[in-house]
């Protein structure tokens, strides 16, 4: 029997296992071939909605869903932290003791925030990447009536690169919709010399910040961040006070991916076109875990399942893997004010943000509500 194992129960590892569910069926049904799911809990998470929770306008039975739902009949769900993957013995341990072992590994196991590297942060600063996190900004910005908003990128790369973006310009429309715009300072603070990694994103951004009065401060690359002067200190030696300070955290893989040798600082290595993990035979990476210069964003883990599914049905049935990934990426920017924009682009063509607009927005809050159908693999 061909063992197949997905570890991470989020869009890509949902996705995947349904693709395979459907295109091994034969072979499932014949006992050839076990589709196994492992995640660490039972329920699935939209984690863009985190960005909505900020502002009161998402609840968790609009962004959470029973795991098991969204799978194919076929698939085998196991909840079961995973400890390490024995890459020797080809199986995977789970917390509880027990093994899975594998012929086809796929990691989609995510990524995770991790605020503790920057000193005073975790003390002194808010984020909205965790449904903790979300909720508690919501309450901090419920209760804030003037003073300096601070958005600041600390940790690139990090999930959903335009997500720091869309804050600044919510939170712009958010103390305007209160009438507290004219006694509050935003300033949006990013590492590099513009406002964004990717340049034709930088390039649309920056004049959209000015034109909301959003100060923007470029080669800013947090040091410290000193929870009793409220100050954030840089590398460069600059000092900047704040009032309420949004971070985004640095990210990193799962723990268990680097202790078991497939993580090299911080991030799984994988071909750009095949998502193969380099120097590990039958082992697959894709979505947040993998470190590739595309998006840490739920579109590319969907495009991404699409080519690992139909590589790895291939070498189940005996034909040539020959599907590839090309870089494709798709992504909606929230501008505030019930607009938005999106950009769409791969490894060859770099991305054109449209004008924003409101039907644009509205198809985001669609495909919000949408995004189910999406982790069963019917869109």
């Amino acid at each position: 029997m061909e063992e197949i194992v997905i570890v991470g129960g989020g869009v890509g590892g949902t996705v995947t296992a349904n693709l395979l569910a459907d295109e091994l069926a034969a072979e499932v049904a014949a006992g050839r071939a076990r589709i196994r799911l492992i995640t660490d809990k039972p329920e699935h998470v939209y984690k863009p909605a985190f960005l909505y929770v900020a502002f009161g306008k998402m609840a968790p039975k609009e962004y959470r869903r029973p795991q098991r739902e969204l799978l194919h009949p076929a698939v085998e769900l196991i909840v079961d932290p995973v400890e390490r993957v024995d890459t020797a013995g080809r199986q995977v341990v789970g917390e509880s003791g027990k093994t899975y072992p594998y012929h086809h590994l796929i990691l989609a196991a995510g990524s995770r925030v991790v605020p503790e590297r920057t000193p005073g942060l975790a003390e002194a600063g808010e984020q909205f990447y965790t449904e903790e996190g979300a909720a508690r900004l919501f309450q901090r910005l419920q209760e804030f009536e003037k003073g300096t908003v601070v958005v600041s990128v600390i940790g690139v790369p990090h999930m959903c690169p335009v997500a720091p973006l869309e804050m600044a310009f919510m939170l712009d429309a958010f103390f305007r919709e209160r009438g507290r715009r004219d006694q509050v300072e935003l300033v949006y603070t990013y590492p590099v010399n513009r406002v964004h990694s990717n340049p034709a994103i930088a390039q649309w951004a920056a004049p959209e910040l000015e034109a909301r009065g959003i100060r923007t401060e470029t080669f800013f690359n947090v040091e410290r961040i000193d929870p009793q002067r409220r100050v954030i200190e840089t590398v460069e030696g600059n000092a900047l006070p704040f009032h309420l300070l949004i971070g985004i955290p640095e990210h990193t893989a799962p723990p268990f991916l680097a202790a078991s040798g497939l993580a090299v600082d911080g991030w799984v290595p994988v071909d750009r076109n095949t998502l193969e993990v380099k120097g590990h035979e039958g082992i697959y990476a894709l979505g947040d875990v993998t470190v590739l210069p595309v998006s840490k964003a739920g579109s590319v883990a969907h495009y991404q399942a699409s080519v690992v599914a139909a590589n790895v049905a291939a070498r189940v049935q005996g034909r040539p893997a020959t599907a590839r990934y090309d870089g494709k990426t798709f992504c909606f920017i929230e501008t505030g004010n019930d607009q938005a924009t999106f950009v769409e682009f791969d490894y060859q063509r770099p991305p054109k943000p449209v004008r924003p607009s409101r039907w644009i927005h509205w198809a985001k809050l669609s495909y919000n509500q949408a995004y189910w159908l999406t982790a069963r693999g019917v869109m």
